[in-house]
């Protein structure tokens, strides 16, 4: 499995379980009344709206101390993964980037690529994390 499955992984969960628990996470997080914003299907088949990327990652244990709205190095930190050169080298060669070399404009540009890939797998990623 490679890195930017494992981060997508993390946001829509793996399994059933992971499924139903960011659901509860996000449902929280939801104003009263609105709707939890995940995407995938339950288990009767019917479809619901996007995952919403804000909500499961707020939700997760120190995002309050990360700066993941911006930083790959603490998105990466906040869903479990090493943050490493090596890693953010692997990630960027994923995603089509085989000249990475690690500067911050790089990793700035690498995190909206990430967001935007979560986007196109169903993630409800909002303009400015883009």
């Amino acid at each position: 499995m490679g890195i930017f499955s494992s981060i997508k992984d993390a946001i829509f969960g793996s399994d059933e379980a992971d499924t139903a628990a960011a659901t509860k996470a996000a449902s929280k997080a939801a104003p009263s009344g609105g709707s939890s914003g995940f995407g995938r299907a339950d288990t009767k088949g019917d479809a619901i709206s996007e995952v919403d990327l804000e909500a499961v990652l707020d939700a997760k244990d120190g995002a309050d101390k990360l700066n993941w709205r911006t930083s790959i190095v603490d998105l990466m930190k906040l869903v479990g993964l090493d943050p490493s050169y090596e890693n953010r080298k692997e990630l960027a060669h994923e995603l089509g980037d085989t000249d990475y070399s690690g500067k911050a404009e790089e990793n700035i540009a690498l995190h909206a690529h990430v967001m935007n890939k979560l986007a196109e797998n169903g993630a409800k990623v909002p303009q400015s994390l883009r």
